[in-house]
């Protein structure tokens, strides 16, 4: 399949250069958000979950009202809606947006913010519900007819589901993740796994491992690569880097006054989640890894969420991205800090650059995603 790209839409103008307090959603930037996304051919958009953030549904819905191509992937935390519930809501919304829904599962990482809505499960059976629940939703999407569930985490008589995916079976799931049962929940199950953006050896390994769990599971087939960067482009390499150092210096003046909601304050314990404990280790090997993989932007976050920068000129960010690709990321999503304006910079100056050099390799009998 071709490389494709995603990114986030944001509901308002709050950033992590500028944030604002409490914002609330802005519609008119919403649209023109997602809008400006399906303009500039970006492929897929995230639609993010936290426990004190708006509802992804209700965003998803008024992007695919916005927008013709964009598909939409809802991030959704199995601890917070009931698995019937949420095979009927993600085929509304496929069927509303003509086939563009995807669901992104997060089994939860951290077990405080877990606990914020109520949910006291260890890791690990976090990660044994979300198997439970996404063979759930692939059995109510395969099928109208009526069945029964009796698992561990979930039981039910006789749900039937009427509400249909676009393409009759299913819908594309994504699992993401750095830990041992999360190779393995989204190797046996996943359409797509996650990944974030680390150097290419650890990204190379973390898809050997992805893919041996899918062979263990039996499939014929193997999750797409999805692989998250935060790129801090200009037009020559100076600027690009004069850039990220202004970057830098706002995301540690606002986490250390803690402006911007949710942040982690300075001298904040490590992350629990295995993901964000990679990023922190390889950003003590150096800034710079690789072409132009940047880590300060890790510590100075203390890893919460994607935050592994690429710095460069626009070929610089186009020739990393390639080296991505090579390695089997079919999906790369990135987007930037000043929001808006990076998304369309990169939708002006990354992609055409990024799907014509694919194009040439393809003319030329080049083959890309090296691992296939």
């Amino acid at each position: 399949m071709p490389t494709e790209f995603i990114s986030v839409t944001f509901p308002n103008p709050s950033t992590e250069l500028e944030p604002l307090s409490n914002p609330a959603i802005d519609p008119d930037y919403l649209i023109r958000y997602a809008r400006n996304l399906d303009d500039y051919e970006f492929n897929y958009t995230l639609v993010p979950y936290d426990s004190s953030y708006f509802d992804p549904f209700t965003i998803g819905a008024t992007i695919a009202a916005a927008t013709k191509k964009l598909k939409i992937i809802i991030a959704l935390r199995p601890n917070t809606m009931y698995p019937t519930v949420a095979a009927k809501m993600l085929a509304t919304l496929d069927q509303l947006s003509r086939g563009r829904a995807v669901v992104h599962f997060i089994a939860g990482g951290s077990d405080a913010e877990q606990a914020r809505e109520g949910d006291f499960l260890s890791k690990d059976e976090r990660y044994g519900r979300l198997e439970e629940y996404i063979k759930i939703l692939k059995r109510a999407w395969a099928s109208s007819e009526p069945f029964d569930w009796e698992g561990k985490y979930y039981q039910f008589k006789q749900f039937r589901n009427r509400v249909r995916p676009v393409n009759g079976n299913s819908i594309p799931v994504s699992v993401g993740g750095s830990s041992a049962e999360a190779y393995r929940v989204g190797g046996s199950l996943a359409d797509i796994f996650g990944l974030w953006g680390e150097p290419l050896k650890e990204t190379r390994e973390q898809v050997d491992r992805v893919f041996a769990e899918a062979a263990k599971a039996g499939r014929a087939d193997r999750p797409r690569i999805w692989v998250t960067f935060r790129p801090i482009v200009a037009e020559t390499e100076e600027l690009a880097w004069a850039k990220a150092h202004r970057t830098l210096d706002a995301l540690q003046g606002n986490r250390a006054d803690m402006f911007e909601s949710g942040r982690a304050p300075a001298g904040a314990p490590p992350p629990q989640n295995v993901g964000s404990q990679r990023l922190l280790d390889i950003a003590k090997r150096g800034e710079v890894q690789d072409r132009a993989l940047w880590y300060p932007t890790v510590t100075a976050t203390n890893a919460r969420g994607a935050s592994t920068a690429l710095v460069g000129s626009y070929q610089t960010i186009v020739d990393s991205l390639l080296d991505y690709v090579d390695l089997g990321a079919e999906l790369i999503s990135i987007r930037g800090y000043d929001n808006l304006n990076d998304a369309i910079d990169y939708g002006r100056y990354v992609l055409p650059r990024v799907r014509a050099e694919l194009k040439k390799r393809g003319e030329s009998g080049v083959e890309a995603n090296g691992v296939h």
